[in-house]
């Protein structure tokens, strides 16, 4: 079976930022990401994975990343704790 995935990337390059997206290849997706052939928003930064979810099928992963994009307390408090670890 082929699991999808849901997940909220961090980057602290310049203003430190959150990504969400929804993929069934989480590490082709981050390097995809950090070699600038990702989503055009995420194009000149590093990226870490700071969450991810495991869904069944793509409709449910895509469901979850909608939800996760409009969560913006969970996506500051994970990137909060991003920082907090990093120093």
């Amino acid at each position: 079976m082929n699991y999808c995935f849901a997940y909220v990337l961090g980057s602290i390059n310049g203003t430190p930022k959150t990504y969400v997206g929804w993929t069934n290849d989480l590490e082709k997706r981050l390097a995809a990401h950090n070699s600038g052939f990702g989503a055009k928003s995420t194009r000149g930064r590093q990226w870490q994975i700071l969450y991810t979810e495991e869904f069944k099928n793509r409709s449910d992963a895509m469901s979850r990343e909608w939800d996760l994009k409009r969560d913006r307390k969970f996506r500051k408090k994970l990137l909060e704790d991003f920082l907090a670890k990093d120093n």
